[in-house]
């Protein structure tokens, strides 16, 4: 199983090449990773705060290609792990304000918008950007026990949004409100591959569905082994069972005047106490039938409890 890390890795090596797909690509960078500054006069700031150097790289070429300046800053995070976190910042310029607009990220007049309109979204092409932005911006992935996919969103309308996305191209995505924020989420090996390969990370979506394979042919090999295990315990008890039953009635004296057949049946136990039902009927002369052998048996067992 892929880690979060290799992930954003490899889908930040997937350039888009229209400007609709950068656009859909930051659109869904600033609804999950940024944050708009108002500095007055109607300028408006950007700020993307990023968990890799690989993506933070990828916005500040995309933000070029758009025309837009940024500035990359780094800072550690004093909670948990202290990792170094990149931001990017944009000034309030003209040019930012435009493509902001047109990213759907801020309104022509300049109030944020809890999500893209469907201009920028409406496209399969731009469907797939946004949603690798989404994953690149605040997308996490567990595993390999419980293969979990989210993608962190500042409301359930925004994470909603996501998941009709998704299901454009039959990729299966939920949504759930967590109070402070929300997700859209995957769960299982096919529903995360089929988003990661509908993002460009065909990498990682093949290896998750090799990990489900490996894991569902492991599963199958533990339960033929279990079950051969189970099969030889009764097998190993019931032949104790019925070697008791023979010892018995030779002790007793009986044995010598029961029919042929039982006698015959009931030497070939003494003699391969490990043997199985079939492997018993193939030594009988003539060779009898599994269910002929297991019949003499249990008429054994039942004289010997007399």
């Amino acid at each position: 199983m892929w880690s979060s890390g290799e992930i954003r890795e490899e889908l930040a090596r997937v350039a888009p090449e229209r400007r609709c797909d950068r656009l859909a690509e930051l659109s869904a960078l600033a609804h999950t990773a940024g944050s708009l500054h108002l500095r007055g006069h109607g300028e408006i700031g950007l700020h993307l705060d990023l968990s890799s150097s690989a993506v933070a790289r990828r916005a500040f070429r995309l933000l070029r290609e758009l025309g837009v300046d940024s500035e990359i800053r780094t800072y550690r995070r004093r909670a948990f792990d202290t990792a170094t976190r990149y931001q990017l910042h944009v000034e309030g310029s003209p040019a930012a304000r435009t493509v902001l607009a047109e990213a759907g990220v801020v309104s022509r007049t300049g109030a944020p918008l809890p999500h893209p309109p469907k201009r920028v979204v409406g496209r399969a092409c731009c469907r797939a950007a946004y949603i690798r932005g989404a994953l690149l911006g605040a997308g996490s992935i567990s595993g390999p026990h419980s293969s979990h996919l989210e993608i962190r969103f500042a409301s359930l309308e925004a994470a909603q949004l996501l998941v009709r996305l998704a299901a454009h191209d039959d990729v299966v995505l939920r949504a759930r409100d967590r109070g402070r924020y929300a997700i859209a989420y995957a769960k299982g090996a096919d529903a995360i591959a089929e988003t990661l390969a509908l993002a460009g990370a065909s990498d990682a979506a093949l290896a998750v569905d090799e990990h489900a394979v490996l894991g569902a042919t492991r599963a199958l090999a533990n339960r033929l082994t279990n079950a051969d295990h189970a099969n030889l315990v009764r097998t190993s008890r019931a032949a104790h069972v019925q070697l008791q039953a023979v010892r018995r009635l030779a002790a007793e004296g009986r044995l010598e005047t029961l029919p042929a057949q039982l006698r015959e049946i009931a030497d070939l136990r003494v003699r391969y106490p490990s043997s199985s039902l079939r492997e018993l009927a193939a030594r009988c002369r003539p060779p009898a039938t599994k269910a002929s052998a297991h019949r003499r048996l249990v008429r054994l067992q039942r004289l010997a409890d007399v």
